[in-house]
């Protein structure tokens, strides 16, 4: 009966445990800092409109003060100026792509949950870690090289680097009207 107990103990423990965990990625996935898009005086303002109608904010990282995950590139052909764009909406993320700035055929891509880029960031605490970058040849290349994964087509323009900071990265390459998945940092 000692036994039954004690290990009645240890499991009412380690479940008290893991409702505290849960209740603290909960509260950093709902502090996570999100900014308004009309406070990234860069983008088009035909863009910041679409954003806010899709009611689209954009997260941020613990790792970086200035603002970011908002990207000019050239995703689809080189010479011509795209936007990429992290949007949460309901603590869900996606990259949403202006084709050439334009808020007309916006692509949605790499949707997933916030809590999902949540990580512990030291002193007990937990970050949102999502950062998205470009990609260009070089660094696709190198990364396929070192890593291997996926072979590349030729690259002849951006793409954009999902980064789980600190961990890891998948390449996101627009390649004859497809999204691959390339190999990212490891």
């Amino acid at each position: 009966m000692k036994v039954l107990r004690i290990m009645l103990l240890l499991l009412v423990a380690s479940f008290a445990a893991e409702i505290e965990a849960q209740d603290k990625r909960a509260k950093a996935d709902i502090q996570t800092v999100r900014l308004a898009p009309n406070r990234f005086s860069q983008l088009p303002k035909a863009v910041v409109r679409d954003l806010e109608k899709r009611s689209c904010l954009i997260p941020q990282s613990y790792l970086w003060n200035k603002r970011h995950n908002v990207l000019r590139g050239e995703f689809k052909r080189q010479g011509q100026k795209d936007w990429a764009v992290l949007c949460s909406k309901n603590r869900k993320s996606s990259v949403l792509i202006y084709w050439n700035g334009s808020s007309r055929g916006v692509s949605k891509i790499a949707s997933t949950e916030d809590k999902d880029f949540l990580q512990t960031i030291g002193d007990g605490k937990i970050g949102f870690s999502r950062i998205i970058g470009i990609a260009n040849a070089k660094y696709i290349n190198d990364h396929y090289e070192s890593y291997g994964g996926p072979r590349p087509p030729k690259i002849s323009h951006n793409g954009i680097n999902d980064i789980f900071a600190e961990k890891a990265s998948e390449v996101l390459y627009l390649h004859r009207g497809k999204w691959l998945k390339l190999q990212g940092a490891d």
